[in-house]
């Protein structure tokens, strides 16, 4: 049951962040897991890249060469890094605001991430906790609850209900 996820964006979007959390909680469900990132040399604004590998086999190779879900927060990451994905199951997950030029691939999934965190939770830094409840109920790879105990112990103790409620948003949106 392999299963390779690439999160992009924007620094200061949290992508890596998001990515460290999935693959916490699928180490948490016993699965193996490689977690990698990359980014620009800009800390905020230049290009942002996290990739999540999981199996339950060990991981021999810890590069994703072909995604099954390619998470795009930014027009210039959806553009830079939807390619791998395989045509006929890979999956596209867009923020709706953020990416207007949607690339043409059979199966897109547009959720407007940054909206959500902004408007329902009050603001855009919990952007990549909304990005990580849709990646947890498309995936379908982690359930929420591991998801949940993950973040809680992840993020600033000031932040956990905030961090919860943008979790659920993003689990819901989809």
């Amino acid at each position: 049951m392999m299963k390779q996820l690439r999160l992009s964006g924007s620094g200061g979007q949290g992508v890596i962040t998001a990515a460290i959390i999935f693959a916490e909680a699928a180490m948490r469900e016993g699965r193996q897991v490689v977690q990698s990132q990359s980014y620009g040399p800009e800390a905020r604004g230049g290009a942002s890249k996290a990739e999540v590998i999981i199996d339950d086999a060990p991981i021999y190779h810890p590069k994703i060469i072909v995604p099954d879900i390619v998470l795009s927060l930014t027009q210039k990451a959806a553009d830079n890094y939807y390619g791998d994905l395989d045509r006929n199951k890979g999956i596209l997950i867009v923020d709706e605001d953020l990416v207007p030029d949607i690339p043409d691939f059979p199966r897109v999934i547009k959720v407007p991430v940054t909206r959500i965190a902004s408007e329902q939770v009050g603001k855009m830094l919990f952007t990549n906790i909304v990005a990580l409840g849709v990646l947890v109920k498309i995936s379908k790879i982690v359930s929420i609850d591991s998801a949940r105990v993950s973040v809680q112990k992840r993020v600033p103790p000031h932040t956990v209900e905030q961090n919860m409620k943008a979790l659920e948003l993003g689990y819901n949106a989809v």
